[in-house]
């Protein structure tokens, strides 16, 4: 049964007339297509007794057909109303459908709106996200294999872009270039913004690559990752420009050891929250556990961010074919920040990385 037909099963064993697919990311593992529609409308409505259609901005039609989706496209103007044309092509299929479900985690509350508007007589009750992640959860061969392209692309990443550290450089003109690099070899686009870091500004676990320059005997901290055919790669290392301090050495190392020791405790069976707290430990008894300030790792596949999050309180467990980050960090203020992260699938024994630039300490510059 293929995913889209997994879908309509499910629609079907809900009671709900359709199920609107809205998140581009979901209607791209269901069907192959992605775009970002940005303002405009794109749907995939899948109904429980007969075949679905795609709704998309007209300028995005031949590019679906074009993925060879064997159902109807529909297309509308921009002067035209999405709303209006997307329940006419509904009404042709069920009079009078009653209720709808939705993606509720991604649904803006303006989309539910006009979706209340042209259906006003719907219940919109049923949510498909749980069942969606569910079903992203745990990765196919051929999304692993297209993984780990995504992860040796990140490591010539690493490569490209720890040779470019010197001081006086600028944290913008690494990214400049380590992009740069990876557009010469056809990877045109990143997972997500490069991180690049250098000392203090590193303990900003998400603060923006800017204009900082590199000093002598300092950390920096990369985090960074590449697509290759809609699937992502996510890694972080932490690298030594000069000399670091005593401090920043034992940060270090404490870092380190908590990500090797919660890499090598992966594998089924155990929960999304004990593998956190494996690594937590670690950390908490150095001392630095006031400084590790954010979950151990996320789910990642076609999006950086995906279903589980590895963290307390989420009791999930693991299985074979899930993917997600270990990324433990310390992050001082006015001091340094370091993160050393890996992506793993979960095997029947324990789990494999994507990336695999050392993890050891790297000296730069």
């Amino acid at each position: 049964m293929s995913k889209l037909e997994q879908v309509q099963k499910w629609t079907q064993d809900n009671k709900v007339d359709f199920t609107y697919i809205s998140d581009p990311k979901t209607i791209q593992y269901l069907t192959g297509f992605y775009s970002d529609p940005i303002e405009r409308v794109l749907a995939l409505i899948v109904f429980n007794n007969q075949d679905p259609f795609m709704f998309a901005p007209a300028l995005e039609v031949q590019a679906i057909k074009e993925t060879g989706f064997p159902y109807p496209v529909y297309g509308y103007l921009d002067h035209e109303d999405p709303w209006q044309l997307i329940a006419q092509n509904v009404f042709t299929r069920i009079a009078n459908p009653r209720e709808i479900a939705l993606e509720k985690d991604q649904l803006q509350v303006a989309r539910l709106e006009q979706l209340q508007r042209v259906f006003p007589a719907a219940a919109f009750n049923a949510d498909i996200t749980s069942f969606i992640n569910e079903l992203r959860v745990i990765k196919s061969a051929d999304e692993i294999e297209k993984l780990k392209v995504a992860g040796k692309w990140a490591d010539f990443a690493f490569e490209q872009s720890f040779k470019a550290v010197k001081a006086g450089r600028t944290e913008q003109e690494v990214v400049a270039e380590l992009q740069y690099a990876l557009m010469k070899k056809g990877i045109m686009q990143m997972s997500f913004d490069t991180l690049v870091q250098a000392g203090a500004h590193a303990a900003e676990p998400h603060g923006a690559t800017n204009a900082t320059k590199f000093q002598t005997n300092e950390l920096v901290l990369f985090d960074l990752g590449t697509i290759w055919d809609g699937y992502i790669s996510d890694a972080s290392r932490t690298v030594a420009l000069g000399t670091p301090t005593d401090k920043e050495l034992d940060m270090y190392q404490v870092c380190l050891e908590a990500q090797l020791t919660a890499q090598a405790a992966v594998k089924p069976g155990l929960t999304a929250a004990k593998l956190d707290k494996i690594a937590r430990d670690v950390i908490s008894k150095a001392g630095y556990g006031d400084y590790f300030i954010h979950r151990l790792g996320h789910g990642m596949g076609m999006s950086e961010h995906e279903f589980p999050s590895i963290m307390a309180g989420n009791d999930m467990v693991l299985k074979p074919g899930m993917c997600f980050s270990i990324e433990p960090g310390i992050y001082i203020p006015d001091v340094a920040g370091v993160r050393i992260e890996d992506c793993v699938v979960v095997t029947d024994t324990g789990c494999e990385p994507f990336t695999h630039t050392s993890k050891e300490l790297t000296y730069v510059g």
